[in-house]
């Protein structure tokens, strides 16, 4: 249709989200179904939380916030990137937005030129690529390894940069392969960004309080100082205070590009949620003591799930250090033929034919740019994972 913008034929339909619609609907025509596409956890919000929101709204503060973020909540924005990151921002550093999507897309918006490029390792979230390319930028993927549990080599890493990488966008623990890069993994990444001083740094740090086994998280800034003049940090109280609903993220990063990025979402949406962001005041400020057990249920999770996978025919499964998800290799099911009779020639076929066959949802891995793999989302309950492992085994026993 001619009416509509270019730019949109560069764009597709965001697979997580029709994943997740698919199988509603297929639940809703009687259909048993167990959805394991959404990445959004199980959990609820903390008390704690809801009754600051209520507070919030008792006490009427019911009225336009300033774009970048009602002032105590960038402050305590600031306290936390101090407290747990090492990284020392002034509120005027920081910035809020309708959650972490909104950061980044508005980053995008406020730095890139037609032609420039930005290094995406892959497999990357399903909206990284599509929000680069809306914005007139060009994505430059880096494959990464199964063997390498789904990390950026550094020499992967020097390869991918030209004269135009405006960006290097990193996300650790990482959606869709729950991949996270410990501090000298890291260190080796910031060695070669140091080398190339025109390359700015955005990192998704949304799954940072989502890691297991005593793994310590890291982010760019805080492994390479040198970097901090050229590095947005971005985070947001999404998967850690299961606030996914509530819509805010909030980065921190050079006074000047925070400025722009006022600017555009000043023209855009203005601020964020007031009654959203009392409640993000308290998530930050509030008690964290709920957070281990959080931790030790996706850890649980994350270990049945691996453990079931890797009994299944045809599938290898590596075991991620975070975030809430597993991105098994289906490699060995190609070629066969499925029960419908159709042959599996790609991980979408798989996915498909095991929804028809077993009603089990998950997201093909070409979605995120690497296959032939497919994410599931094991932030639901143990029983729910411990089925749907069992058809997903059935359904891999059933392929000739």
């Amino acid at each position: 249709m001619a009416f509509l913008a270019d730019a949109l034929s560069r764009v597709k339909p965001s697979a997580t989200i029709a994943v997740s619609q698919k199988a509603r609907e297929l639940k809703a025509a009687g259909r048993d179904v167990i959805g394991l596409g959404a990445g959004e956890p199980d959990f609820d919000t903390p008390q704690n939380i809801k009754d600051a929101a209520i507070d919030a709204i008792r006490r009427g503060e019911t009225k336009y916030p300033p774009v970048s973020g009602i002032a105590p909540l960038r402050e305590a924005i600031a306290q936390k990137f101090k407290r747990e990151n090492g990284l020392d921002y002034k509120a005027s550093q920081t910035i809020v937005g309708t959650g972490g999507k909104q950061i980044l897309y508005n980053a995008f918006v406020a730095t890139l030129n037609p032609g420039d490029e930005v290094v995406i390792p892959a497999p990357y979230w399903v909206s990284y690529p599509e929000m680069v390319a809306l914005n007139g930028g060009t994505p430059v993927f880096v494959d990464t390894r199964i063997e390498d549990g789904f990390k950026v080599r550094p020499e992967a890493l020097e390869a991918a940069i030209t004269p135009k990488t405006k960006w290097f966008l990193f996300n650790s623990p990482s959606n869709p392969s729950g991949a996270a890069y410990s501090r000298d993994e890291l260190k080796a990444l910031t060695d070669v960004l140091v080398r190339h001083p025109h390359v700015w740094v955005l990192t998704d740090d949304m799954y940072e309080h989502l890691v297991f086994g005593g793994f310590e998280f890291t982010t760019p800034a805080q492994v390479e100082p040198s970097l901090y003049e050229r590095t947005l940090t971005m985070n947001g109280v999404s998967k850690a205070y299961c606030m996914t609903g509530w819509r805010i993220g909030y980065a921190a990063g050079p006074e000047q590009l925070i400025k722009a990025m006022d600017m555009v979402q000043g023209q855009q949406t203005s601020g964020a949620c007031t009654i959203a962001q009392f409640a993000a005041l308290e998530a930050l400020n509030g008690p964290q003591d709920f957070l281990p057990g959080f931790r030790q249920a996706f850890e649980r999770r994350r270990d049945l799930v691996v453990s079931m996978l890797n009994q299944a025919s045809g599938l290898k499964c590596p075991k991620p250090e975070g975030a809430f998800y597993v991105y098994p290799s289906c490699e060995g099911t190609i070629g066969k033929t499925a029960p419908s009779g159709n042959k599996i020639e790609t991980d979408k076929d798989f996915v498909t034919e095991l929804l028809e066959a077993e009603g089990v949802a998950v997201v093909q891995g070409s979605a995120f740019g690497l296959g032939p793999n497919f994410r599931i989302s094991y932030a639901t309950a143990d029983a729910t994972l411990e089925e749907a492992c069992r058809r997903i085994q059935r359904f891999c026993g059933s392929l000739r």
